[in-house]
C-alpha cells in the first residue's frame, strides 16, 4: 500500500473524522495518566498494609498457637472435666496474651533495595551468587546471554555469548572459577568466569536516597555492545554438555563440583562428568517436561521438579542411585530447595503454594504456605529464610515455620513491574546486599534484608515502656484502664 493512497471521503468527512480521533487519543491518554496514579496509589497503600499486617498474622498465630512447628504440642485451650474442649473467651486474657505474644515474636526484617544491575536486552529468568566467597552474582536471561556482576560496584564484568537460544539458568562452582548455563539451544555450557575484582572492594553500603539510586541506574548500564566498556565478552565454553533432546530448563553442580546435573523438556535427569563432558547417567520417570533442578549442599542428593505435579528425590550417594517421588502439589511444581544445614526441602508451585518437607519422614509437609499467585524459583538461606518470587511481581519472605517476615517493596520506582522469575541470597554476612531477584522487566535488584530494631516495630504491637519489668497484674490493670477509657 502506498503512503498517500487517495481517499474517496468528502475533506469535510475527513476534518470531522480526523478531530474525533484526536479526541479520543487525548481521552485515553487522560484515563492512561489516571490509571498510572491509581497504580502508585494502590502500591503505596498495599505496602503499607502489609507492614502493618505482618506483626497481626505473627499475633494471630502465637494466641492460636495452631499453626507452624513452634505450637505443636502447646496450645491455649484448655479440657473441661467432662473432657469437651473450652477455648478462652475471657477478653482480659485475650487481649494480655496478645501482648506477652507480641513481645515473643521474632521482629520482622527490613529489606531496602540496595543495587540495581542493568543492562539484559529481554527478560531475566535466573540469578545465583558466587560460592567462593567473591562479591558476584550471575544472571541468566532470555536475550541469548549470561552476566556475570560486582555485586557492588553494578558493573557488568563479564558477559557469555556461546548459546544459540535463552538461558535459563546459572550456577556458580562450589570450589573453582567455573559457571554452569542452561539454554533453549538444548545444551548446558560450563564456561571459565575469570573476572577483574578490582572495583568489588566497596562494603556494600546501602543507598540512602532515591537520588542516589538515580545514579546508579544512569551509571551501571552496560546496555549493547557498542557501549560495552566494562568487562569482557566470552563466546567459547569449555565444555557444551549435548545429551537433551530439546530444551534444557536447569543445572547445577554436584557438592565436590566434579559432576553436573541437568534436567531437561525432554523429561530426562542427566549426570555428566564435569571434567570431560561426559554423560554418565540419563534418567527419566517424570511424566511432562521438567522445571528445575537443585543439588544438596553437603550430599549426593539431587531434587528435580516438574509439570507433573511432583518432584523426585534421587539419591547418588551409594552406587546404586535410589529415587522417591513426592505429590503433595496441585499444579506445576515450579522449583524445590534444600534447605542449608537442614533435613528441609522447600518446594513451590503454580497452585499457588510452598511446602516444607522434612527428610526423615517425607509423607506429608510439615507446613505450607498459602499464597495469592503463582510461584517461580524459590531461594533458602543458612537461616531458613525463604524467599518466593510470584507471577504478580511480589517477594515475600518466609521463614521454616510458614510465618511471613517481610514483603519486598513492588512500586515502581524500587520493586519489579513485571513477573519475578527467580532469587538467591548471599551467605556472607558483610555482603550488602544480600538477596538478589530477577523478573521479566529486565531488572536484576540487589536488596539489603536485615533484622528491623526493636524499637522500629509498629506502632500498635509496642509495650507502653512504663510497663517493662512490671508484672501481669500491672499489665491487667493496663488493660482495664485502656478498655474504660475507650468506653
Amino acid at each position: 500500500m502506498e503512503l498517500h493512497e487517495p481517499s474517496s471521503l468528502p475533506p469535510d468527512a475527513r476534518v470531522k473524522l480526523h478531530g474525533l480521533f484526536n479526541l479520543i487519543e487525548k481521552e485515553f491518554e487522560s484515563l492512561y495518566l489516571e490509571n498510572l496514579g491509581l497504580h502508585e496509589k494502590l502500591d503505596l497503600l498495599t505496602e503499607r498494609m502489609d507492614r502493618e499486617s505482618i506483626l497481626t498474622d505473627r499475633t494471630h498465630d502465637d494466641i492460636d498457637g495452631s499453626y507452624g512447628l513452634r505450637y505443636l504440642g502447646n496450645t491455649h485451650k484448655v479440657f473441661s472435666s467432662g473432657g469437651k474442649l473450652k477455648s478462652h473467651t475471657n477478653r482480659l486474657k485475650y487481649q494480655t496474651n496478645k501482648i506477652m505474644s507480641g513481645l515473643k515474636a521474632v521482629h520482622p526484617l527490613a529489606v531496602n533495595i540496595a543495587k540495581r544491575y542493568l543492562g539484559h536486552r529481554d527478560g531475566v529468568w535466573d540469578v545465583a551468587v558466587s560460592r567462593l566467597g567473591q562479591p558476584v552474582l550471575g544472571s541468566a536471561s532470555a536475550d541469548q546471554s549470561a552476566k556475570v556482576w560486582g555485586m557492588h560496584s553494578g558493573q557488568c564484568l563479564l558477559e557469555y555469548q556461546g548459546h544459540q537460544g535463552s538461558v535459563n539458568s546459572i550456577r556458580f562452582h562450589p570450589t573453582k572459577e567455573l559457571v554452569l548455563t542452561t539454554s533453549g539451544d538444548g545444551t548446558a555450557h560450563i564456561w571459565q568466569c575469570a573476572v577483574n575484582m578490582y572495583n568489588e572492594s566497596s562494603s556494600g553500603r546501602v543507598a540512602s536516597s532515591e537520588e542516589e539510586l538515580d545514579n546508579n541506574d544512569n551509571t551501571d548500564k552496560c546496555d549493547g555492545f557498542d557501549d560495552f566498556t566494562q568487562g569482557s565478552i566470552l563466546r567459547t565454553p569449555l565444555r557444551s554438555l549435548q545429551g537433551h533432546s530439546g530444551v534444557v530448563i536447569s543445572g547445577d553442580w554436584f557438592v565436590n563440583g566434579d559432576q553436573v546435573v541437568t534436567g531437561g523438556w525432554d523429561r530426562q535427569v542427566c549426570i555428566w562428568d564435569s571434567h570431560t563432558g561426559t554423560l554418565l547417567n540419563q534418567m527419566g520417570g517424570h511424566d511432562e517436561e521438567l522445571t528445575h533442578t537443585n543439588t544438596h549442599p553437603n550430599q549426593s542428593l539431587v531434587v528435580t521438579s516438574s509439570k507433573d505435579s511432583t518432584f523426585r528425590l534421587w539419591d547418588f550417594r551409594e552406587s546404586i542411585h535410589s529415587v522417591m517421588v513426592f505429590q503433595g502439589h496441585q499444579d506445576s511444581v515450579t522449583s524445590t530447595s534444600f534447605v542449608p544445614n537442614s533435613d528441609f526441602i522447600v518446594s513451590g508451585s503454580d497452585d499457588r503454594c510452598a511446602k516444607v518437607w522434612d527428610l526423615r519422614n517425607m509423607r506429608s509437609a510439615v507446613t505450607t504456605i498459602q499464597s495469592d499467585s503463582a510461584l517461580n524459583r524459590i531461594s533458602v538461606n543458612s537461616s531458613g529464610l525463604i524467599a518466593v518470587p510470584y507471577d504478580n511481581r511480589n517477594v515475600r519472605l518466609f521463614d521454616l515455620t510458614g510465618s511471613r517476615v517481610a514483603r519486598l517493596p513492588r512500586s515502581s520506582r524500587q520493586g519489579h513491574s513485571r513477573m519475578v522469575c527467580s532469587t538467591a541470597w548471599s551467605e556472607e554476612l558483610n555482603h550488602r546486599p544480600n538477596l538478589f531477584t530477577v523478573g521479566f522487566d529486565r531488572q536484576v535488584i540487589g536488596w539489603s534484608v536485615q533484622q528491623r530494631e526493636q524499637q522500629e516495630e509498629k506502632e500498635g504491637f509496642r509495650l507502653n515502656l512504663s510497663l517493662k519489668g512490671k508484672d501481669i497484674n500491672s499489665l491487667k490493670d493496663h488493660l482495664h484502664k485502656e478498655s474504660r477509657d475507650q468506653k
